[in-house]
């Protein structure tokens, strides 16, 4: 059926509008009863965050998330638009999506009392009923809520005339979802100027006699280091929003992992096959769960998700950069492609005490924590006694990030009780992958102190 174009036709179809809330919370109903997924491409909270967040849709009430960066809390905000039915009627050209039933605005008013039936209706998605705004110190309330336009007082209008106002951010949510991130970093007095919103749901502009009777979901995201490193949030707008929501970083590694397999960056493969063991993807998002562990690093300020993201991204870089040299179409990162996350670390994390020296040796010690650990998952020490006793006898393997793959395959034939662990960890007979795995397990033998490494120029010997 053709949808509506007019007042007319819309009541003819009987089409009921209900308050932004109450559509939110009757799509909230019908996606929990058919088992539709709520939030796609979001991970690890299923069991803790969007029960709440359910919670809150249900019971009505506006939402704040608290939780350190990269935790998704803009993500969240943004995917509560899929709540919202697929396509809403205004007054057609209405600023502030006016309801074709209960206009708000002045211009809305006037064409339903001049056009009546034949009001023109336009149909909005549901896209665009949502509205955005990351909170800064220089924000006022102009752009918050509306301000004169002078250049509509300069065609003739008087000032007091409704029809003068340059309606702001919220106002044009009207009947949708608007979105304040960082809260706390708002002005204390434009804090103030969000009470009525929250509370009686109207605004007021410059004094003028202008009640705008607002029908908006408000859903805002804040940083706990906010609260005392660069500002805070009022306790009567803390007041009124009615569910508080902890977010929280990845509680378990295939969390982590999927996080880092969904979002990092992917790029035409000019020919290199990129394959990453999934040890290697272990190691990444268990350095991430050290970091976020160790005491020398800020807990205040967190460790982001992007860690893991962007240290993946440089892995795979760095295994990139060995192909195109080698002129090999395997792409594969081993043990001694991880200093190169050293870059994508460094400027995420905070530590306690400053000093770049410090900051260096403490992500070096993360990743050999995260390796270690990683291979104590995989591995007994013992099921390498063979191993180690042919390195008694005088074996020595050298490894590097610039050495060919098949010089790792050659040395791995040689190299007797290691054909299991190979296999155990998905090499295969590719080259590259086997050349990852014996890197993996050179270096845990190292770090559980059954094997000597010697390093120097771009290269390093392992040894008794």
């Amino acid at each position: 059926m053709a949808k509506p174009r007019t007042l007319g036709e819309l009541r003819q179809s009987e089409y009921q509008i209900v308050s932004v809330k109450e559509e939110m919370r009757r799509n909230l109903a019908r996606k929990i009863r058919a088992g539709e997924p709520l939030f796609p491409g979001i991970v690890g909270y299923d069991e803790t965050i969007i029960p709440q967040i359910e919670n809150a849709i249900l019971s009505g009430q506006d939402i704040i998330f608290l939780g350190e960066r990269g935790q998704a809390k803009t993500r969240l905000a943004r995917a509560l638009v899929n709540l919202l039915d697929e396509e809403m009627p205004i007054i057609a050209g209405s600023e502030i999506n006016d309801n074709p039933y209960h206009p708000i605005s002045k211009q809305g008013r006037q064409m339903v009392e001049e056009l009546g039936d034949d009001t023109p209706i336009e149909w909005v998605p549901r896209e665009r009923r949502y509205g955005e705004k990351l909170a800064t110190p220089d924000i006022t309330i102009a752009d918050l809520i509306g301000e004169v336009d002078p250049i509509k007082v300069a065609e003739g209008r008087y000032l007091s005339d409704e029809l003068t106002i340059h309606y702001g951010l919220l106002p044009r949510c009207h009947r949708g979802i608007f979105c304040l991130n960082e809260l706390p970093d708002l002005a204390e007095r434009i804090q103030v100027g969000l009470l009525n919103i929250m509370e009686e749901r109207d605004v007021q502009i410059r004094g003028y006699k202008v009640r705008l009777p607002l029908d908006v979901f408000v859903v805002a995201s804040a940083n706990p280091e906010d609260y005392t490193n660069r500002g805070r949030i009022i306790t009567p707008l803390k007041d009124r929003f009615g569910s508080q929501i902890r977010t929280h970083y990845p509680q378990t590694l295939e969390h982590e992992i999927a996080i880092i397999e969904q979002e990092y960056a992917r790029f035409t493969s000019d020919g290199h096959e990129v394959g990453v063991p999934f040890f290697m993807k272990e190691i990444i998002a268990e350095l991430t769960h050290l970091a976020r562990k160790n005491p020398d690093i800020s807990h205040r300020s967190g460790v982001s998700v992007r860690v893991s993201i962007c240290n993946y991204e440089n892995l795979i870089s760095n295994a990139t950069r060995r192909a195109l040299r080698l002129n090999e179409r395997d792409v594969c990162p081993r043990v001694s492609d991880l200093p190169a996350v050293v870059a994508s670390t460094l400027g995420k994390i905070e530590l306690e005490a400053i000093g770049e020296a410090k900051e260096d040796r403490l992500i070096e010690r993360l990743i050999q924590g995260a390796v270690v650990n990683v291979f104590n998952r995989y591995f007994m020490v013992h099921e390498f006694d063979e191993l180690l006793r042919a390195f008694d006898n005088g074996l020595s393997v050298d490894v590097g990030d610039t050495m060919p793959s098949m010089d790792y395959a050659l040395q791995a034939a040689q190299m007797p009780g290691l054909k299991n662990a190979i296999a155990k960890l998905g090499a295969g007979n590719n080259p590259a992958m086997i050349a990852s795995a014996v890197e993996f397990v050179l270096e845990g033998l190292h770090l559980n102190r059954r094997l000597n490494k010697d390093r120097g120029d771009g290269r390093a010997r392992y040894r008794r």
